[in-house]
């Protein structure tokens, strides 16, 4: 198959997609310091590199200012709902990793290409759905690679006959190599960054320890972050559809854990890459989320410096205090 321009505007049912399917028609978006400041005041984050132009320069050696990768992942993850504006949920997101750093002033342009297709399991009473595994590869104006990464979303489908008929199939891997998780960074400053901050830096981190967060974030302002991001998944903007109440955007959740990962780390440079990232429950508008933060490894680089490989387990309480385990996200944080 190829890319795929007969899909209508609602987008594609699970029996409409084949394996191959590509989908490469969302708009262009410019990364612009207008969209990037109300992006941060939506998900929060204290990343240095994205709000002081003098040490952005020092160590990325651009002088364009540095784009946070929250900001340049949400974007590339929008782009892709074209796959997925009728998804009932997002599940989970497999080997994203930077190829490069993009700077304000770049423009992003996603492709998305169905590379899974798999029964979801049926319960009595409910409606047939299916399982879709997307690879996503995102470029800037130059064609050079910024994501790549995989995602899984549940789609609803016509028929349970058409469901059957897919079979299994396994999402690639999610480990990297060194030198993988270095692309995007090649050439970088450290030492610049190191003498800059306070840190706590990479020789202040301890494998094994563990960091909850006293204060948590309310999740806020929701389908505005859908909207700038361009995202067209149905249950983020309409409540009739979402059965009663909106689901958030997985990509707020996840920038609200990132924005409280670097209270935790001050010190962390910027986030290279995720292993995985499991939504486990739904969030709603006004939930506040936890989080606890992880080093599981970590990683000396010959230079100075290292990554350090974190988890980052999200709780979300709701209005009526009830508590839940919402997301599960496995990543790589650089650090001086």
């Amino acid at each position: 198959m190829g890319t795929r321009s007969d899909i209508g505007f609602d987008g594609p049912l699970f029996d409409d997609l084949a394996i191959g399917d590509r989908f490469d028609s969302a708009p262009t978006m410019r990364l612009t310091e207008g969209l990037a400041a109300v992006h941060h005041a939506i998900v929060g984050g204290r990343l240095r590199l994205a709000f002081d132009a003098g040490l952005s320069e020092a160590v990325t050696g651009q002088a364009s200012p540095f784009a946070a990768p929250a900001f340049v992942w949400d974007i590339a993850i929008g782009q892709s709902t074209l796959v997925t504006q009728r998804a009932v949920a997002n599940l989970f997101y497999r080997g994203l990793v930077f190829r490069r750093a993009p700077a304000i002033g770049d423009s992003l342009t996603t492709s998305t290409t169905v590379i899974g297709l798999r029964p979801a399991s049926a319960k009595p009473g409910r409606p047939p759905r299916g399982l879709v595994a997307m690879r996503i590869a995102t470029v800037d104006q130059e064609q050079r690679p910024i994501l790549d990464f995989c995602r899984c979303a549940m789609l609803p489908a016509r028929s349970a006959d058409a469901v059957a008929a897919q079979g299994q199939t396994e999402l690639p891997k999610s480990d990297f190599t060194q030198t993988q998780l270095l692309e995007a960074v090649s050439g970088w400053n450290l030492d610049a960054f190191r003498d800059a901050t306070h840190g706590p830096h990479f020789d202040d981190l301890e494998a094994g320890s563990v960091h909850d967060l006293a204060g948590g974030d309310v999740v806020s302002s929701a389908p505005e972050l859908a909207r700038l991001t361009m995202n067209l998944a149905v249950i983020h903007h309409d409540r009739i559809a979402a059965g009663g109440q909106r689901l958030v955007y997985g990509g707020h959740t996840i920038g609200i854990a990132a924005a409280q990962i670097t209270r935790v780390f001050p010190g962390l440079v910027t986030i290279l890459a995720w292993h995985d990232c499991d939504h486990l429950g739904p969030v709603h508008e006004g939930d506040t989320l936890h989080s606890q933060v992880i080093v599981e490894r970590c990683q000396p680089l010959p230079g100075g410096g290292g990554l350090a490989h974190l988890r980052c387990k999200v709780r979300s309480t709701d209005g009526a205090s009830e508590t839940s385990d919402v997301l599960d996200w496995r990543l790589v944080g650089l650090f001086a």
